[in-house]
């Protein structure tokens, strides 16, 4: 485990831990553990969570169908069981949780997909398979936790054959956002930076990509994080034996810092596609 940076041991510990594990199952629904596309203000965050990997996978169309996929900070593989299910394609999630992992192995087992779906412990900073490997790499909301991205599109780049596609979310610093603003928000979540577009944009253009598309949805990121404090504050008694109240507490006030940065312009964050050189 000496491989992975600081950023990534922080991220690791906090997944494996039993707060966050009880917080991202129970509140947040144990799948699409990622910002949703939200219809209207009090929709489930499940359903509006699985409706951002639809609307991702719409962006890719019929070119899932056979696809062998990576999806990097998978989470509990719940992007990578649709793919695989409604879609026709091949998944590797890679993630970081040795915690998430066993329970997304377990549903993928539940759902009769374990043959579709690789549940891979590993990090995006060291990708653990050969140049040229994969079709599709796909990421959403996992690349703000490490502490070197552009290592990470270096690895995107290596394992993605010619012609690939790279698609992502990543909640970003706007390009325009003052200088220390979002500093609570990057305390809250151990890091020093965040990515922007611009970042995205030039580290991918360094590297011969081209920007198929960017569907920009920041005006979802305060009302999905007000609607996870809501839901956080409805269920935080009954699941008060498996999440302690420091971690409730906490979990509240970077909620709110979250909130307010979004609504503040801040932050952006949408679907970003970008196709690699052939």
């Amino acid at each position: 485990m000496s491989r992975y940076s600081q950023a990534v041991k922080t991220a690791r510990a906090y997944y494996n831990s039993d707060d966050a594990d009880n917080f991202y199952a129970r509140v947040w629904g144990g799948e699409d553990i990622h910002i949703g596309l939200y219809d209207h203000p009090d929709e489930a965050i499940l359903t509006a969570s699985h409706r951002t990997v639809e609307r991702m996978a719409d962006t890719l169309g019929d070119t899932l169908a056979g696809a062998h996929v990576l999806d990097i900070g998978g989470g509990y593989g719940g992007a990578a069981r649709y793919l695989a299910r409604a879609r026709g394609a091949t998944v590797v999630s890679l993630n970081l949780s040795e915690v998430q992992n066993e329970r997304g192995r377990r549903m993928n087992a539940e759902q009769g997909l374990a043959d579709r779906v690789d549940i891979v412990d590993g990090d995006f900073e060291n990708i653990p398979y050969p140049d040229d490997h994969f079709d599709v790499v796909w990421s959403q909301d996992a690349m703000l936790h490490s502490g070197d991205r552009g290592r990470v599109i270096a690895e995107v780049a290596r394992v993605l054959k010619p012609g690939g596609t790279f698609i992502f979310t990543d909640p970003m610093t706007a390009d325009d956002c003052p200088a220390g603003v979002l500093q609570p928000v990057l305390d809250r979540i151990s890091l020093e930076t965040m990515g922007s577009p611009g970042f995205y944009r030039a580290a991918l253009a360094s590297r011969g990509f081209t920007e198929a598309s960017f569907a920009d949805h920041s005006d979802q990121v305060p009302l999905h994080y007000t609607r996870v404090h809501q839901t956080l504050d409805a269920y935080a008694e009954p699941l008060a034996p498996a999440i302690s109240s420091d971690y409730v507490a906490n979990m509240r006030r970077g909620l709110e810092h979250w909130v307010a940065a979004g609504r503040a312009g801040y932050l952006t964050w949408g679907i970003m596609r970008f196709d690699a050189p052939d």
